[in-house]
């Protein structure tokens, strides 16, 4: 495993929770075999909901990365509402609880949610694995909202990233670029519980995320054709960081899959979909819709 990772295990008294503490970089692994896309799309169906608005307060103090959504800089943002299934509320509310927060200032969009999760499992460990291949958190972004040249972030329980770049959504061609790093990333993963322990009844997991607005810019190749590097603002037309008042598309996806114990080790159970738990729904399963994302605004208070 190619990765440098600082762990930390301390109890928290007052809750009498243990968490686990994860942050650290990974080094993106070859991946041009696999598969990226998801199954296949269905046809875009047409919908009369509007998109859930969320407004994001500037922060003066990054957050502490401690896992405690209810203290520091954290204590300021409003949640989400809870996510619901990715088809609306016709499909059954999902059976664990989600929620996220937003921040930002003039470097980071800041993203944290909270997981209920009673059975904390992830083998993929090595960057740009497929982790919606397991359980995962998953954040798009579409900073001018032309709902072309997107971002999308997922990670696991034990941190591992995967992130990627579209031009267009797949039914448009996409493709996607999964090159593409967002380099100045930085997480941690708190969990309450133990992961990969089928004998413990484990109670969630949290996320937090400071992604920087200079990587949202669109990958292009060097011109010696060695690798990915930003394009330059001057193609893009549009400065990294955002201003008061300034609306971004974004939605947050929870894939979760139904598990069993073999021989005292979790697996999927074979031949059952996945759930796909959303912020926003984006009314059918297609995360690639980006008009059905949600509306974040940029508040200067």
């Amino acid at each position: 495993m190619n990765m440098n990772r600082l762990i930390h295990r301390h109890s928290l008294a007052l809750l009498g929770f243990t968490w686990l503490l994860v942050t650290g970089c990974q080094t993106a692994k070859d991946t041009t075999s696999q598969d990226f896309s998801a199954s296949v799309e269905a046809p875009t169906v047409s919908v009369d909901h509007p998109p859930l608005e969320y407004r994001c307060l500037r922060t003066a103090t990054p957050p502490a990365f401690d896992g405690a959504l209810a203290h520091g800089a954290w204590a300021s943002a409003a949640w989400t509402d809870e996510f619901r299934d990715i088809e609306g509320d016709h499909r059954p509310r999902p059976h664990f609880r989600t929620r996220a927060k937003m921040l930002w200032d003039d470097d980071f969009l800041y993203v944290a949610c909270a997981m209920e999760e009673p059975d904390l499992w992830a083998t993929y460990d090595q960057r740009d694995m497929i982790v919606f291949h397991e359980n995962d958190f998953e954040v798009f972004i579409d900073p001018d909202g032309d709902q072309n040249e997107y971002y999308e972030i997922e990670i696991n329980v034990l941190g591992t990233i995967f992130d990627l770049f579209l031009h267009r959504p797949y039914r448009h061609g996409g493709p996607a670029e999964h090159g593409w790093d967002t380099n100045g990333l930085r997480w941690a993963i708190h969990v309450d519980g133990t992961i990969n322990d089928p004998e413990d009844r484990d109670r969630g997991w949290v996320v937090e995320m400071a992604i920087p607005f200079e990587d949202l810019r669109p990958p292009t190749v060097r011109e010696d054709g060695s690798a990915w590097t930003l394009a330059p603002i001057t193609e893009h037309q549009r400065e990294p960081s955002p201003k008061p008042g300034e609306r971004w598309r974004i939605n947050f996806s929870r894939v979760q899959w139904d598990l069993q114990v073999v021989d005292g080790a979790y697996r999927k159970i074979e031949g059952r979909p996945e759930y796909n738990w959303t912020w926003t729904p984006q009314w059918e399963i297609n995360m690639h819709v980006p008009s059905r994302w949600g509306i974040l605004e940029f508040v200067d208070e």
